[in-house]
């Protein structure tokens, strides 16, 4: 009896902790896109042309988002691409997650979002309502994901290091300081 009860608790634990309970993915304040433009001005040229991207879908092949890497790792930024759908409740759980730290260090290091396996209206709709500060790109069929190793479980991320070392994430980053640490260890190491 005493092990069922352990094991019931248990589940209710890990239940909330996979919810995202207690953390500030989001509940916590949502920023507007002129909200955002306006903490990021000054950002470096590559990274300014995210910004200047800012919440658009972009159309893409392996060649063009991996052009765009290719740049701003050469120009020594890390890069941290998350994969989304519009569809999957966990990464509308850290959207904003995404939204306050692409601010806080998005002169520091480049975000870019992946689409994936997605339908490009709903995407679009989403990013209206949790507009980011840089672009994502359409990724449907899932081969650019694939190309990147991110897997196939939403969200994942993949970090980045200027000089091309690869980290992945799989599953969502329910606060900022944990995503802020991963960013840090990973994308600006």
């Amino acid at each position: 009896m005493l092990g069922a009860a352990v094991a019931v608790i248990a589940v209710v634990i890990v239940g909330v902790v996979q919810a995202g309970g207690g953390s500030k993915g989001g509940d916590g304040p949502k920023l507007s896109l002129a909200q955002q433009r306006a903490e990021l001005q000054g950002a470096p040229a590559e990274l300014a042309a995210l910004h200047a991207q800012a919440s658009e879908l972009l159309p893409t092949d392996s060649k063009t988002l991996t052009a765009r890497i290719a740049a701003l790792r050469a120009a020594g930024h890390g890069v941290v691409i998350n994969k989304w759908a519009a569809w999957c409740g966990p990464c509308r759980l850290e959207f904003p997650v995404f939204q306050r730290v692409s601010v806080k260090l998005g002169k520091q290091v480049a975000f870019l979002g992946l689409d994936s396996n997605d339908n490009a209206d709903d995407a679009r709709s989403f990013l209206r309502q949790l507009p980011l500060s840089y672009p994502s790109y359409e990724d449907r069929s899932a081969r650019i994901a694939q190309q990147l190793q991110a897997g196939k479980f939403f969200p994942t991320t993949v970090f980045i290091d200027p000089r091309g070392r690869r980290t992945v994430h799989q599953g969502p980053f329910n606060d900022d300081v944990s995503l802020e640490q991963a960013i840090r260890r990973y994308a600006l190491s």
